[in-house]
C-alpha cells in the first residue's frame, strides 16, 4: 500500500528536490502545501500533475488541521520556513512568527490528529551558532549559541520537536543540515546570488564585469541539495524519533574559495567588489559539520561534489536568466 507523504512548503528549494526523489524512486503519495494561491509554482512546475498541492499557511491552525485531514499523512517533512538569515535580522518577528509559531500549530495539530505519522523537522546549523575553534568539528552534543534571529527560531523549533515526542509521542527525528546548494536555490542566497551575477555578466557585453559581495573569509560546509534529500527521507524513515542528526559533507571550504570555482567556470574576465551592506551584524566564523551518527544510522554519504553542485547551479541561472 503506497505510503501518504506531506511535505510543507513543497514549492521551496529543498521540498522540491525532495518531491523529485519521492517521485523518482516511488516512494509514495506527494501532498504538498503552499502558503496561498499566489506564491510561484515554478520548482515543482515540472511534477504538478504528479502531487496534491494544498493551500495552507501554517500560522493558521485550522487549515493544518485541514490538510492533516486530507492528506491523512504517514511521513510528513516539515520544511516550510522563513530559511534566509538576512531576513531574520530585518524581520525578526515574522521569522519567529514563522518558525516556531508555524512550527508549534503543526505539532499541535499532529497530536490532535489521531494520524501517527514519521515527522522530519528541518533544523539548520546556525543553531550552533558561535562555535568555539576546540568545538570543531560540531557534534549535535555542541552548546547551541545562535548569532541570528533565524538560529534562535530554528533552537525553538528543534528543542520543540523534542518536546512533543517526549511529551506526547509524537514521532519527531530532528536534523540540522549544513549549508546546502544545488540548482533552483533561491536567488537572494550566496552561491546562487553568485551564479546569478555570473550568468548576467555573461548574458550581457554591455553589464559591468564585477561580482558584488559580502563576507568572503567564513568558512562552511557544503552538501548538494540532491545528497540532502535522500538524507531527509532516511531520517524519517530509519532515524530514532526524538533524536537529533547532523547532515553535512564534513568539509569546509572558504568562501572566497567558493566564489573563486565559480568564477573559472567563465570565460569573461570577473573582478570583485566588496560590499558593506552584505556583512551580518554578527557572523558564523566556520560550519563544519560531524555527521558520523547520522551515517552509522543510515549508512547515507554524500555523493556530488561541491564543484559539480556549483558548476550545476551556474548553468542553472544560465537558462533562467
Amino acid at each position: 500500500m503506497n505510503k501518504n507523504i506531506l511535505i510543507t512548503g513543497i514549492n521551496g528549494f529543498m521540498a522540491s528536490h525532495l518531491t523529485d526523489y519521492i517521485l523518482n524512486n516511488k516512494l509514495g503519495n506527494v501532498f504538498g502545501t503552499i502558503r496561498n494561491k499566489n506564491e510561484s509554482l515554478g520548482n515543482i512546475e515540472h511534477a504538478l500533475n504528479e502531487i496534491s498541492v494544498l493551500e495552507c499557511d501554517i500560522n493558521d491552525f485550522n487549515a493544518i488541521q485541514a490538510t492533516l485531514e486530507e492528506s491523512k499523512p504517514d511521513y510528513i517533512f516539515h520544511l516550510a520556513a522563513q530559511s534566509f538569515v538576512p531576513t531574520s535580522w530585518r524581520a525578526p518577528a515574522e521569522t519567529l512568527q514563522t518558525n516556531i509559531i508555524g512550527s508549534s500549530n503543526l505539532f499541535e495539530a499532529i497530536r490532535k490528529s489521531g494520524f501517527d505519522p514519521r515527522v522530519q523537522i528541518a533544523g539548520s546549523s546556525e543553531e550552533y551558532g558561535f562555535v568555539a575553534p576546540e568545538e570543531v568539528p560540531i557534534k549535535e552534543s555542541n552548546p547551541l549559541r545562535p548569532l541570528s534571529p533565524y538560529g534562535v527560531s530554528k533552537v525553538a523549533m528543534d528543542l520543540m520537536g523534542y518536546q512533543y515526542f517526549k511529551s506526547y509521542g509524537v514521532k519527531i527525528v530532528r536534523t540540522r543540515c549544513f549549508n546546502t546548494t544545488g540548482p533552483r536555490r533561491g536567488k537572494r542566497f550566496v552561491c546562487s546570488d553568485w551564479s546569478k551575477q555570473i550568468a548576467e555578466i555573461e548574458k550581457d557585453s554591455s553589464k559591468l564585469q564585477v561580482i558584488i559581495h559580502g563576507n568572503l573569509e567564513a568558512y562552511r560546509d557544503f552538501t548538494d541539495v540532491r545528497d540532502t534529500v535522500k538524507a531527509l527521507w532516511l531520517a524519517a524513515a530509519k532515524c530514532e524519533p526524538g533524536e537529533v542528526y547532523n547532515i553535512c559533507s564534513e568539509k569546509t571550504w572558504q568562501m572566497k574559495r567558493v566564489l573563486d570555482v565559480l568564477i573559472g567556470y567563465s570565460e569573461r574576465k570577473i573582478r570583485l567588489q566588496e560590499d558593506a551592506s552584505r556583512f551580518r551584524p554578527s557572523d558564523v566564523r566556520i560550519l563544519h559539520g560531524d555527521c558520523s551518527k547520522f551515517k552509522k544510522k543510515t549508512g547515507w554519504s554524500p555523493q556530488i561534489p561541491l564543484k559539480q553542485s556549483l558548476f550545476d547551479l551556474l548553468n542553472y541561472w544560465r537558462q533562467k536568466v
